[in-house]
């Protein structure tokens, strides 16, 4: 298994315990591809300790695994991946995804997502790898197409995009998986970054030396 993994199934809407069991079998399912059969998951929000998080992953005795996750819920599906974090001057240090539906009544007869379900996705989607949600303007997030393809991401999308945070030094590359890697009805956003001031941003642990 190498590069970005994508899973799908459904979810209850209503039901958060339920729908987040639903979200992490899907990544044991992907980690257990990765060799990895009994993963250790948790999501500590790196401010208040409360479980809504970023997922991290562990090996029994804490050990991170080489691995970054995200996971998001739209549409009545939980949507989960996992990343390779490397090592060295490529590793990714930052990676979330989010989702949306193309359509939904009660959203579009509010006045739609700002700035179109696009912008919306990938923005929800940086500010996730950065772990800081809406406490960050999503006016802030900057977001440009780009001109050549990040190779993990090349073959999921004929497009795909750089996006920054307005005062902040970390840099994200993004791009919207298609086809069967998403459930139909549902626009996915995948950012990452292999920026160490991400890392620094969104609390999650660094990896051990060597390890990767």
């Amino acid at each position: 298994m190498a590069g970005l993994q994508i899973a799908y199934a459904r979810a209850p809407v209503m039901q958060r315990a339920a729908r987040r069991e639903a979200a992490w079998g899907l990544l044991r399912g992907l980690l257990a591809g990765a060799g990895h059969e009994d993963p250790v998951l948790s999501n500590p929000c790196p401010r208040c300790g409360g479980p809504h998080g970023p997922v991290l992953l562990a090996e029994a005795d804490g050990t991170p695994l080489p691995w970054l996750a995200g996971v998001a819920y739209a549409g009545g599906y939980a949507v989960a991946a996992v990343h390779p974090r490397g090592a060295g001057a490529g590793a990714v240090t930052a990676f979330a995804i989010d989702a949306e539906p193309l359509v939904d009544a009660v959203r579009d007869a509010a006045g739609g997502a700002p700035g179109g379900i696009l912008r919306w996705v990938r923005t929800e989607a940086v500010l996730k790898a950065r772990a800081r949600g809406l406490r960050i303007d999503p006016a802030d997030v900057e977001i440009a197409e780009a001109q050549t393809a990040d190779v993990d991401l090349a073959d999921l999308a004929p497009g795909w995009w750089r996006a920054r945070v307005a005062g902040a030094p970390a840099r994200f590359v993004g791009a919207e998986p298609s086809g069967a890697l998403v459930p139909p009805g549902i626009l996915v956003s995948v950012a990452l970054s292999r920026d160490p001031a991400a890392a620094a941003a969104s609390g999650r642990p660094a990896m051990p030396r060597g390890a990767g």
